[in-house]
C-alpha cells in the first residue's frame, strides 16, 4: 500500500510533454478522464499483485484507452464476401452521384424546405416525388426513413382499429425479430388471416370481406423465403380487382422493391415496383438501401389521396427521412430516369457483371500470390431479396494454415477485409469488392501474409 502513494497525481500527469500532447489531440476533460481511470485500475491491479508502472508507460495507457473511446465504430471496409446486399456491412454501396449530392446537402444549408421559386416555405415530402411518379407510374408518392416505418404508417394512418386481411402465407418475420403480425398489432389495425401456409384462395378473401368488412388488402412480399410444393395464391390483379368491387384499398409490401427486371441477369424474378401499380396497388412500399441501390430509406407511392392523407398523419413526422437521405435517393433514382442504373449504380454493376470479367480479375489477383488459385464460386443478392437465388462467380482462394486466424488479421487491417471460408481456403469473390478498393485489398492480403509467413 506504501508503494501506491509513489504514484503520481493527476495534475502531475497532465504536466508531461506526453499528458500535453494527448491534451491537445483529445481534449482536456476527456484527457483527465483517462488519467483518473487508469490511476484507479492500477491501483487495483496493484492490490492484485501487479507492479506499478512507470509514468511514461501510464501515459502510455492512458493513450491507449484515448484512442479506443474516440476511435469511430462505424467504418469503411472491403467487402471480399460476394454477398452484393450486405446487411452486416451496410447493405447498398452507394454511385459516386449519390455520394455526392449526400455530401452537398450536408455541407451548410440546404433548400431541404424552401421552395426556390417562389421565396417562402416549401415541403420536404415533394423532393423524389416527381421522379417517383415518372419511373414507377404512381399518382404520388412519399419518403420515410425505412421500409418498416412505411407499413407502420400506411397501417396506422389508413387501418387504425379496422380489419386488415393477409394471407397466412404472408406472415413473415425479416431481421431483427420484425414480424408483420407485431407491427399490424403496434400500428393499431385488426390482423385477419386468410388462407394456409402454402395455399391461399380468392374466396378466401372474399369471405373474409364479407365477415370482417375490413378497409385494407395487404401482400406481405416473402422477400426472405420461399415456398415450394402444393402452393397457390392469387395474382395481384385478381386481388386489386375483388378489393375495387368492395371498396377497399390494396396495399402491396414489396419489402426489397426492384425497379430492373432481375430475370434479365439470370435471376429469378423480382416483383418490381412498376409491375404492382400496373397491376392496381392503391399503394406500394419499398426499401431504398436495398434493390433500389440507395440510401436507407422507405418509399411509398400510389393513389394521390392515400399519400395525401398520409402525408398529413402525426406519424410522418416521426419518421421522415432527413435532407442527407432525401437528396442521396433523388440521386439514386435520376439513374433509373436517366437508363443508367447498371452502369452508375454498384449493387446493379454487380449484379450484372459477367462471369467471364470477374474470372479475369480473379486470376490477376491470384497470380500475384505464392499458391493462390482460382475457383468457381456463387455470388448472392442478399438483403432479404431473391432467396435461394446466386450469380455464378469465380473466386480467389488462398490455402493458409490456421485459416480463422488469417481471416481474423484481415478484419483487424485499417481498412478491414471482409472474406469467408470455402472448401478450406480463405476466398475473395471479385463480384462485390468495388474497383477503387481493389488495390487496397491485394495490398492488405500482401502485409497480413507478411505477418503470418
Amino acid at each position: 500500500m506504501s508503494e501506491l502513494r509513489s504514484l503520481p497525481a493527476v495534475d502531475q500527469l497532465l504536466n508531461e510533454q506526453q499528458a500535453g500532447e494527448l491534451v491537445e489531440a483529445y481534449g482536456r476533460p476527456l484527457t483527465v478522464q483517462a488519467v483518473r481511470g487508469c490511476l484507479d485500475e492500477i491501483r487495483k491491479s496493484h492490490r492484485d499483485g501487479d507492479p506499478l508502472p512507470g509514468r511514461e508507460a501510464l501515459l502510455g495507457r492512458v493513450a491507449e484507452s484515448l484512442r479506443a473511446w474516440t476511435e469511430a465504430t462505424i467504418k469503411g471496409v472491403i467487402n471480399a464476401t460476394g454477398v452484393i446486399l450486405h446487411t452486416n456491412l451496410g447493405r447498398a454501396p452507394l454511385s459516386a452521384a449519390t455520394i455526392a449530392a449526400m455530401k452537398s446537402a450536408a455541407e451548410g444549408y440546404s433548400s431541404l424546405e424552401y421552395n426556390l421559386e417562389k421565396g417562402k416555405r416549401g415541403s420536404r415530402l415533394l423532393h423524389a416525388e416527381d421522379l417517383l411518379r415518372r419511373l414507377t407510374g404512381a399518382e404520388a408518392g412519399m419518403v420515410v426513413n425505412n421500409n418498416a416505418s412505411a407499413v407502420m404508417l400506411i397501417l396506422t394512418g389508413l387501418a387504425k382499429r379496422r380489419a386488415v386481411v393477409i394471407a397466412r402465407s404472408q406472415l413473415v418475420e425479416i431481421g431483427g425479430g420484425f414480424r408483420i403480425p407485431d407491427v399490424m398489432k403496434q400500428s393499431g389495425a385488426r390482423l385477419v388471416e386468410v388462407g394456409t401456409t402454402n395455399r391461399v384462395h380468392l374466396t378466401d378473401y372474399e369471405n373474409a370481406i364479407q365477415d370482417e368488412s375490413p378497409v385494407l388488402l395487404l401482400r406481405a412480399h416473402r422477400s426472405n423465403f420461399t415456398i415450394l410444393g402444393f402452393t397457390s395464391e392469387p395474382s395481384l390483379k385478381e386481388m386489386a380487382d375483388i378489393a375495387h368491387q368492395n371498396g377497399l384499398a390494396l396495399v402491396d409490401d414489396l419489402g426489397s422493391g426492384s425497379l430492373l427486371n432481375t430475370e434479365q441477369y439470370g435471376l429469378g424474378h423480382e416483383p418490381m415496383v412498376q409491375e404492382s401499380i400496373e397491376a392496381g396497388a392503391d399503394l406500394v412500399c419499398f426499401s431504398g438501401d436495398k434493390l433500389l441501390g440507395g440510401p436507407q430509406a422507405g418509399v411509398i407511392a400510389g393513389r394521390q389521396d392515400l399519400v395525401a392523407k398520409l402525408r398529413k398523419h402525426p406519424l410522418a413526422r416521426a419518421i421522415r427521412a432527413d435532407k442527407i437521405c432525401l437528396a442521396g435517393l433523388s440521386a439514386t433514382l435520376l439513374h433509373y430516369l436517366k437508363d443508367e442504373a447498371e452502369q452508375e449504380i454498384p449493387v446493379w454493376r454487380m449484379i450484372s457483371e459477367p462471369a467471364g470479367t470477374i474470372r479475369r480479375r480473379a486470376e490477376k489477383w491470384a497470380s500475384g500470390f505464392e499458391g493462390g488459385i482460382v475457383i468457381e464460386g456463387e455470388s448472392t443478392v442478399g438483403g432479404g431479396s431473391l432467396p435461394g437465388e446466386t450469380l455464378p462467380t469465380y473466386l480467389m482462394g488462398l490455402k493458409r494454415r490456421g485459416p480463422n486466424k488469417f481471416l481474423s488479421r484481415l478484419r483487424a487491417m485499417e481498412l478491414p477485409i471482409i472474406a469467408r471460408l470455402e472448401k478450406n481456403l480463405v476466398v475473395f469473390d471479385p463480384r462485390t469488392v468495388l474497383p477503387e478498393q481493389e488495390q487496397a485489398l491485394l495490398s492488405g492480403i500482401r502485409e497480413v501474409n507478411s505477418r503470418t509467413s
